[in-house]
């Protein structure tokens, strides 16, 4: 078990922008195989060599030097430190909060001493003699260098992302085992972080198992559709999801301000022609856009498209909002990619002389999405569960015969990224016996 769960784990040392991208799949491998390299903590080196040489004021007292005994060195501004004293009344540890009011801080405070206590903390008083004692590991985590920043946020936030085509090995998991095994529920999240998508194989064919999935990471995302919902053909249908058509590549739910940032699919009843399921990597083909027509990426990530959806369901709902098609972080890479046609407004907020140049590039943007390099075809079986990013990865489906009886049945439902980015977090201390 922990061959496989080694590799799942956040790797040390990663800057945020280092993307790994997937070898052509071989045979029979998946995603989930493990290596034989041992379990390495992630903030591993950040727990070695804590001892304080030496600590120093410097820059007349708005900087504190902590000398390791390792060689390194960190520095830390003052106004920092005594933001974030640890003392009960400064801090409430109870709730590992900040009680210090922003309005009480002084922004040029210096510090009046400062000193090494045990080798393990330093002490500082301030000008008002107020007295503050950081932990060396409590610091050492928080270094403002380069390289132990890239480290915390591969920690808290796991940016790692495998970019995947045609060539996936569609990850598996017993839905049993992510039921009711921490180290299997840990190493799914994990995996659904850094690959994007996967497949939970074994649950009953029968609608509520995703309540139960849902409870196993905290709670589902209550939308107009409610808290899960039925993928079936239906007469008068309030999504075209709910019809036997194909459905083009999407995310579900651009037009809510913040859409759901995983999605679950519970395949209960399966037709036998048709109904295929198709995935697509939004980040991978975002990049191949970028590279291919960076004009075309320019306007996908600067055009605000407008979005409907209005009708009845769990309540009735009329809802309108702007996103762009992929959304970027400061360096211009995509962090989501906010696309369904089928809820793409007929009101479009731009100049009309824009109007030609977005469609065009709307359509490069979609060729490549559907060119057979990118994209994976699969067929759920009953008791199937996809599990999903719905900011990274497109879904579709292909049609299948309409019959006067319902033959194909899927449950759906949301989990927001919070959610599930805080149940991960909880199952590492607890599987790794690690904050």
């Amino acid at each position: 078990m922990w061959r496989v769960v080694a590799y799942t784990l956040p790797r040390a040392k990663v800057p945020r922008s280092r993307v790994c991208c997937l070898q052509p799949a071989q045979k029979g491998r998946s995603l989930l195989a493990g290596t034989t390299a041992p379990l390495v903590h992630a903030t591993q080196s950040l727990s070695m060599n804590l001892g304080i040489q030496k600590v120093e004021a410097l820059d007349t007292g708005h900087f504190v030097r902590v000398e390791w005994e390792d060689g390194s060195e960190s520095r830390y501004p003052c106004v920092w430190l005594r933001d974030n004293c640890q003392c009960p009344q400064c801090f409430l540890r109870s709730a590992k909060a900040r009680r210090l009011l922003i309005e009480d801080l002084d922004v040029n405070i210096v510090v009046k001493e400062v000193a090494v206590a045990d080798r393990r903390k330093i002490s500082i008083t301030w000008p008002d003699e107020h007295a503050s004692e950081y932990e060396a590991e409590w610091l050492k985590k928080r270094c403002f260098s380069e390289e132990a920043r890239a480290e915390m946020r591969e920690n808290l936030f796991l940016p790692e992302c495998q970019h995947w085509g045609s060539d996936l090995q569609l990850p598996k998991l017993p839905f049993e085992e992510v039921m009711y095994n921490d180290e299997s529920t840990y190493k799914w999240l994990c995996t659904l972080k850094r690959v994007g998508i996967v497949l939970l194989t074994g649950a009953a064919a029968r609608q509520g198992e995703l309540v139960k999935l849902g409870h196993r990471i905290g709670f589902l995302r209550l939308t107009f559709y409610g808290p899960t919902w039925q993928v079936q053909d239906k007469a008068d249908a309030n999504n075209v999801a709910y019809t036997t058509g194909k459905l083009c590549f999407h995310t579900d739910y651009p037009v809510l301000q913040h859409p759901p940032g995983v999605q679950f699919l519970h395949c209960i009843k399966q037709t036998a022609a048709g109904g295929e399921s198709q995935v697509v990597d939004g980040f991978h083909v975002s990049r191949m856009l970028k590279k291919q027509n960076p004009q075309a990426y320019q306007i996908l990530t600067s055009t605000a498209v407008d979005y409907t959806d209005i009708g009845v369901d769990f309540c009735d709902f009329a809802v309108q909002c702007k996103q762009r098609i992929i959304d970027v972080d400061s360096r211009g890479e995509a962090v989501r990619i906010n696309y369904n046609n089928a809820t793409r407004d007929t009101v479009f907020d731009i100049p009309a002389e824009k109007v030609r140049p977005f469609y065009a590039a709307l359509k490069e943007f979609d060729d490549l999405l559907n060119s057979a390099e990118h994209k994976f075809t699969y067929k759920l079986k009953p008791g199937d569960i996809v599990t999903f990013d719905n900011w990274r990865v497109l879904h579709g489906r292909q049609s299948f015969p309409s019959d006067s009886e319902v033959t194909r049945h899927l449950e759906g439902a949301y989990a927001d990224w919070d959610v599930v980015m805080s149940r991960l977090r909880l199952l590492r201390k607890r599987v790794l016996h690690r904050d």
